[in-house]
C-alpha cells in the first residue's frame, strides 16, 4: 500500500465542558502542531484528516526538519515513508539534542530488526513499515495526542537481534506501543506473528493488571527470542504471583458446566471484564510455562514443521 495514497475520514472527538472549572477563566488554546516530512502532499492530508484540529506544516526532507525543530518545537512528528528506517533514527538522534521530548512516529519502507530496536533506544513514540496498516496507525496518532507521559515507558535492557529485554512500564498505552514495535521486530510469517502477538497483549496485560496493578511506578519485564524453529516471550511482573488454581476470576478456572462463572468473582473483585487471556493465550501458542510463584511466565510457538520432541 502506497503511504501516500491513502487518505483517512476524518474524525470527531466528544467537546470538554468546562462548566466543572468555575474558578478558571476559559480561554482558547493555541493549537498542536505536527510536521509531517516528505515530498508528498498526500500524506500530510491523511494526517490533516486523523488530526483535524491540529495546525500541520510539512516539509520535503530530514534536514529541513531538524531546521525547523532548531528553531520552534512541535507536539508530533512524522518521518516520510521515503526515508529508511536508519535514516529516521539518525534524525530522531539529533532531534533529542534540540528537542528532547519531541514525539516522533517513524514510517518507512526499508526497515531492519536493528533500526527498530534503535528506535526503541532513541525513544521514538512508534515505528510502522510497509504494508502500513492505516488502522493501527490511526490508532497510534490518537494514542500520542493522548498521552501524558511516555518517554520512559519503554526501556532496552539488552538487545540483539534475536533476543531483545525490555522494561515496560504497568500502563495500557504503553503496552499497545510495545506491541507495535513488537510487530516490526517479529520477523514470522504472518498467522505466527498475529498469534504470538495476541498471546504476548494477553499476558502483558495481565502482569500490567494484577501484577503492576495499574501503577506507572511499576515495571514488566519482557523478553523476545527468536530461535530457528521457535519463537519465545517470557513476561515477569512485579507482583507476589498466583496459582492458577486460585485465580477463580478466569475463564480457565470455570467448570465444563458453568464457562462464565468467573463473571461473578470478576464482579466481586471490580475487576474490568475479561477474564479469558490465559484460555485464549493457550489456543495461540504451544507452551504456556508459569514460574513457581506465578508471576512470570514463558510463551512457546514452533514454526512451520518443526516437531516438538521430548527426550
Amino acid at each position: 500500500m502506497d503511504l501516500n495514497s491513502v487518505i483517512l475520514p476524518p474524525t470527531q472527538d466528544e467537546p470538554i465542558s468546562m462548566a466543572s472549572l468555575p474558578h478558571h477563566e476559559s480561554r482558547p488554546s493555541s493549537p498542536k502542531t505536527t510536521l509531517v516530512i516528505g515530498p508528498h502532499a498526500t500524506f500530510a492530508a491523511t494526517v490533516a484528516s486523523i488530526l483535524p484540529d491540529w495546525k500541520i506544516e510539512r516539509v520535503c526532507d530530514n534536514v529541513a526538519a531538524l531546521a525547523f525543530l532548531e528553531s520552534r518545537p512541535f507536539d508530533l512528528v512524522f518521518t516520510s515513508a521515503d526515508t529508511s528506517g536508519k535514516d529516521d533514527v539518525d534524525l530522531l538522534r539529533k532531534i533529542r539534542l534540540v528537542r528532547p521530548h519531541t514525539r516522533l512516529i517513524i514510517l518507512t519502507n526499508e526497515r531492519s530488526t536493528a533500526d527498530v530496536i534503535a528506535s526503541i533506544r532513541e525513544r521514538a513514540f512508534s515505528y510502522f513499515s510497509e504494508p502500513l496498516s492505516w488502522t493501527m496507525f490511526a490508532e497510534m496518532v490518537r494514542l500520542a495526542m493522548e498521552e501524558p507521559c511516555w518517554d520512559d515507558g519503554i526501556e532496552v535492557l539488552s538487545a540483539t537481534p534475536d533476543w531483545i529485554r525490555l522494561a515496560v512500564r504497568c500502563d495500557v498505552k504503553t503496552a499497545d506501543r510495545l506491541l507495535q514495535f513488537f510487530r516490526e521486530i517479529a520477523d514470522l510469517p504472518d498467522r505466527e506473528k498475529y498469534d504470538v502477538a495476541t498471546a504476548l497483549r494477553e499476558m502483558l496485560l495481565n502482569a500490567i493488571e494484577h501484577g503492576g496493578r495499574f501503577d506507572p511506578d511499576q515495571y514488566v519485564e519482557v523478553s523476545y527470542l527468536r530461535a530457528r524453529h521457535m519463537v519465545l516471550c517470557r513476561v515477569k511482573d512485579p507482583g507476589d504471583g498466583f496459582s492458577l488454581d486460585e485465580i477463580r476470576h478466569a475463564a480457565i478456572a470455570n467448570p465444563p458446566d458453568d464457562p462464565i462463572r468467573h463473571h461473578h468473582y470478576r464482579d466481586e473483585l471490580g475487576l474490568r471484564p475479561g477474564g479469558f487471556g490465559v484460555l485464549i493465550t493457550r489456543r495461540l501458542v504451544d507452551e504456556l510455562i508459569y514460574g513457581e510463584k506465578g508471576n512470570e511466565v514463558v510463551l512457546v510457538k514452533y514454526l512451520g514443521s518443526f516437531e516438538h520432541r521430548t527426550t
